[in-house]
Formats: structure tokens, C-alpha cells, sequence
């Protein structure tokens, strides 16, 4: 009985011992957000002409979302909706706009570096902003909420070149040498920080926003060479896009190929980064997610339908259809996550903030509206779901509305507002479609649901 006792004692100590070793040991959290990235652009998506090996692996080895969605469907607002949790009819942001108007975030918020910051985490950003001139003090500055550091572009707008004349660390604009491919320069910042904050025995939060695949379809010499090859029909194309003031945005022969070589030259940088987390002995306790900031572009002579981008769904980027706000969404966590695994819960950017809280343990931010799917990572069937998502998207010198969109259920209903340069235009007819047959948005039904219509009207009034 004695041996017995202690037996039980001992057990009880091994199990207490490795319970708090967990509750101690919080994961590292890296999030890739990708920069008009078509739902139908990875080859786990369903793309054909170019393969994501290393980006699949994420899939294979994690978790795939069939129904996330990004924050809006352009740059800025999506960006601000995932660093506060808001919707957006209530995020401050709700359209991009000239890099000195730009909607920075509120400084009081708990925002997501911050609330990872009162956790007691080293926090980082790489690349692309997108809310404020980073060099500027105040709430323009990514270092104002609670990142330690942060490599990447200037403005938004320089963000269009990945050769610009400088690059902004740590709040101070440096200049870079001419021909510098600025991506690979942030890249190996962010890879450094991995390396410095494990050597410090520290937490961290890695927030890669990349620049890839948007704007000019700058990529490689040697990459950007391989795919001509691979698709010389396209060599009389030019692509050309603007950088913003002073800077110089190189034309691209073949922009078609560019596209390729940019996701492949991605894709080898996420086997990197796998290949790090192994080495360093993290791997396992390491979450990443994988994103995109809304649907695929037209812009530097990117041609989506040729790649066919949006896979089955209509619409591109500025589009308040499927195809401008519908994303891909990966997360890989081996400790948690179960291998292979697919969901098709319908989440969004909002989302973000309260699974992290989750995650961490933290208190769940009072700005946001989201909802935590930690459950859903963890492969549990308890799960709180949405009543209903909304997005709204404004365009223009005074920021008027173009479109909102309500998903309620497998319904979808959308509503456009014709161009307007001088005043507010009222709204067009809703559009509804029924995603569990119709994911395309192809067959407007409204007119057979003339209560669920009236349903929605009364909703998307509650956003006048």
C-alpha cells in the first residue's frame, strides 16, 4: 500500500510537472500574409500551370479553410481589419487611400502585436505596412503598437516597386543600393529575428506581410529567366507600374512569367522558413498561417485569368464578390492541428484577434467583433459561429461607398453602387445567390426571395 501511494505521488508529480511545462511554454505565432494572392493561386487551391510544394506543405501538414475570407477587398481596410479585430462596418479603415491621408490604427487599442506584447512576447513585422508611412513617428509607425521591430517599405505606394531607392528599419529610412530586390532584404530580417528571439529563449510573433504577388511583377533575374522560357508566347507584353514620388518602378518584359517566378521564389522562401523552424527546434510548437489581404489583381500586366487566379469564383480584387474577398487560409501547428485536415467554417480576418487571445490566453480585445476558432484548429467540434459577415468597400477622394456584402448562411448577397465622382450614389439592387450550388455568383435569385431580401435591406441599413 505504501509503494502504491507513492506510485500515485509520483505519477501525480510527472503530470503536474508536464502540464505546467506546457501552460509555460506558449507557441510561436507566425502569420504570412501574401498581397493579391487569387484563392485559386496555390497548386493546394487547385492551380495547374505553376506548383506551391512548400506552401502545400502547410496543408498537408496543417489545416486547409475552404471558406475564409479576407478583411475587404483591397489593400489597406483588409490590413487594419486583421491588426484590430473589427469588421468592416466598424473598422476605422475602409478604403485605400493616398499614403499621407492613410487610415492609421487607434494607439489605444489592443491591437494584435499588442495583445501579444501583454503577453509577454517579441514581436516583429516584414514587408509591406500598408497603414501610414513607417518612418513617421506616431501612429503611423508599426513601432507606436507594440512591434519591437520592423524591416520593410516606406509607404504603401513605394510598395508597388521591389526595387525602391530605401527601406525603413526600426523606424529610420535607409537607402539601398541600386538593383537591391528589396523582398529577399526584408525576408532574411525576418528570418534573423526567428534565429535572435529562440537564442533569447523568447515568445515571439512573426508578421511577414509580403509584397508577392502584387503590383509590378518584379521577381529575380535568374527566376524571372527560367519562367520566360517556360512561356515565351507572353515575351511581347510589357508590364509597368508607378512606385510613388521619386522612385522608380522598372518595367517588366513577360509579366506573365514574372507572376510565376514571384510564386515560385515564394515558395522556396516558405520551404526556408520550415526548414528554420526545424533546425532551430521550434517546429512543433510553431503556428503558422498562411493568407491573403483579398482577391487577385489586373495590375503590372498580371494576367488572373490566364493563371486562373479566383478558381471557380467571379470577381477580383475592388469586386465585392467571391473572387475579390474569398481567401486562401492555411494554418500549421503539429503540436495541435491535426495533419491533412479541411474546414469548411466561414471565418474571417476579424477572426484573427480573438483565436490569438485564445491561443495565448489573453483577454479578448473589447474592439473586436470576431469570434475565436481555436476550437476548429484544434479539430473540436464545439464552435461558435457567425450570425452573419459583412464587408463594405469605399473608393475615392471622399471615400464613397462602392459595394457591401453580406454573407448569411450558405447566402450571399451583394450590392453595388454605380461610379460616382462628385457625390454619394445610391445603391443598385441586391443580388443574392445561394453559395451551397451557385459558388460562381452566376444565378441572381433575388426575385424569388423577396423576405430575404427585405431581410438583408433592413441589415445593411443598420451600416448607413
Amino acid at each position: 500500500m505504501k509503494y502504491y501511494s507513492i506510485f500515485i505521488l509520483f505519477g501525480f508529480f510527472i503530470f503536474f510537472n508536464s502540464f505546467k511545462e506546457e501552460k509555460t511554454s506558449p507557441p510561436n505565432v507566425i502569420y504570412i500574409l501574401t498581397d493579391d494572392l487569387g484563392y485559386g493561386d496555390l497548386s493546394c487551391y487547385g492551380q495547374k500551370k505553376l506548383s506551391t510544394p512548400n506552401i502545400d506543405r502547410l496543408a498537408n501538414e496543417g489545416l486547409l479553410f475552404t471558406n475564409h475570407y479576407s478583411g475587404n477587398t483591397v489593400c489597406s481596410p483588409s490590413r487594419a481589419v486583421l491588426m484590430t479585430g473589427q469588421d468592416p462596418g466598424h473598422v476605422h479603415c475602409r478604403g485605400n487611400m493616398p499614403d499621407e491621408k492613410m487610415g492609421a490604427l487607434d494607439s489605444t487599442m489592443v491591437t494584435l502585436p499588442r495583445l501579444f506584447k501583454n503577453a509577454g512576447y517579441t514581436t516583429g513585422a516584414f514587408g509591406k505596412w500598408g497603414l501610414g508611412i513607417t518612418s513617421n513617428e506616431g501612429e503611423e509607425n508599426p513601432l507606436t503598437h507594440s512591434f519591437d521591430h520592423f524591416t520593410g517599405w516606406k509607404s504603401q505606394m513605394i510598395a508597388h516597386t521591389y526595387y525602391p531607392s530605401s527601406i525603413v528599419r526600426d523606424g529610420k529610412e535607409i537607402s539601398l543600393d541600386s538593383g537591391t530586390y528589396v523582398h529577399d532584404f526584408i525576408m532574411e530580417d525576418a528570418f534573423n529575428f526567428i534565429r535572435e528571439s529562440v537564442k533569447e529563449n523568447k515568445p515571439f510573433f512573426c508578421y511577414i506581410p509580403t509584397a508577392i504577388p502584387h503590383a509590378a511583377m518584379h521577381a529575380p533575374k535568374e527566376l524571372h529567366e527560367k519562367w520566360r522560357k517556360k512561356l515565351p508566347q507572353f515575351d511581347d507584353k510589357i508590364g509597368r507600374y508607378g512606385a510613388g514620388p521619386g522612385e522608380i518602378c522598372p518595367p517588366v518584359q513577360n509579366p506573365i512569367a514574372g507572376f510565376g517566378a514571384m510564386m515560385e521564389h515564394l515558395d522556396d522562401q516558405i520551404g526556408e522558413l520550415l526548414s528554420l523552424l526545424t533546425q532551430m527546434g521550434i517546429a512543433d510548437n510553431t503556428l503558422v498561417m498562411f493568407s491573403s489581404d483579398n482577391g487577385s489583381h489586373h495590375e503590372g500586366g498580371h494576367d488572373p485569368e490566364y493563371w486562373d487566379s479566383n478558381g471557380p469564383l467571379r470577381g477580383h480584387k475592388r469586386d465585392m464578390y467571391e473572387g475579390g474577398l474569398r481567401a486562401p487560409f492555411l494554418a500549421r501547428w503539429p503540436n495541435v492541428i491535426e495533419q491533412g485536415t479541411t474546414s469548411d467554417f466561414p471565418s474571417a480576418f476579424w477572426d484573427i484577434l480573438p483565436t490569438i487571445a485564445d491561443i495565448i490566453d489573453q483577454e479578448k480585445p473589447l474592439q473586436t467583433n470576431g469570434i475565436s476558432f481555436y476550437p476548429t484548429l484544434k479539430g473540436e467540434s464545439r464552435q461558435e459561429e457567425h450570425n452573419y459577415l459583412y464587408w463594405e468597400f469605399r473608393q475615392g477622394k471622399h471615400q464613397f461607398v462602392k459595394g457591401k456584402a453580406i454573407r448569411l448562411g450558405d447566402w450571399k448577397a451583394v450590392v453595388n453602387y454605380p461610379n460616382s465622382s462628385n457625390e454619394q450614389s445610391q445603391p443598385g439592387e441586391i443580388e443574392l445567390y445561394d453559395l451551397s450550388n451557385d459558388l460562381g455568383e452566376e444565378h441572381n435569385v433575388a426575385d424569388q426571395h423577396p423576405g430575404l431580401v427585405q431581410q438583408i435591406k433592413s441589415m445593411l441599413s443598420s451600416y448607413e
